[in-house]
């Protein structure tokens, strides 16, 4: 499974949806991970923290969302991520 990650949008909202550690831990079961850049620059993780964890980073959320089978975010889907989803 493809799992995406874009970075989060909505106002004040600094966390993102897996850190490096958890991004291991999806690469280590078979899953592929994709992080929109600058993603956990809100806590202080940066790209090559993920890309350490086996991560791709990708440039937008367009990209991470067009090419994941799964996204996962902190908040929920903003009005500018909705017509980006796809089942």
């Amino acid at each position: 499974m493809i799992i995406g990650v874009p970075k989060e949008i909505k106002t004040h909202e600094y966390r993102v949806g897996l850190v490096p550690g958890s991004v291991k831990e999806l690469i280590r079961n078979g899953h592929t991970v994709v992080v929109e850049t600058h993603a956990g620059s809100g806590i202080g993780f940066s790209d090559a923290h993920y890309e350490e964890a086996g991560a791709t980073i990708l440039k937008t959320a367009k990209e991470v969302f067009e090419g994941s089978n799964m996204i996962v975010k902190v908040k929920e889907p903003q009005i500018s991520e909705c017509d980006m989803l796809h089942e």
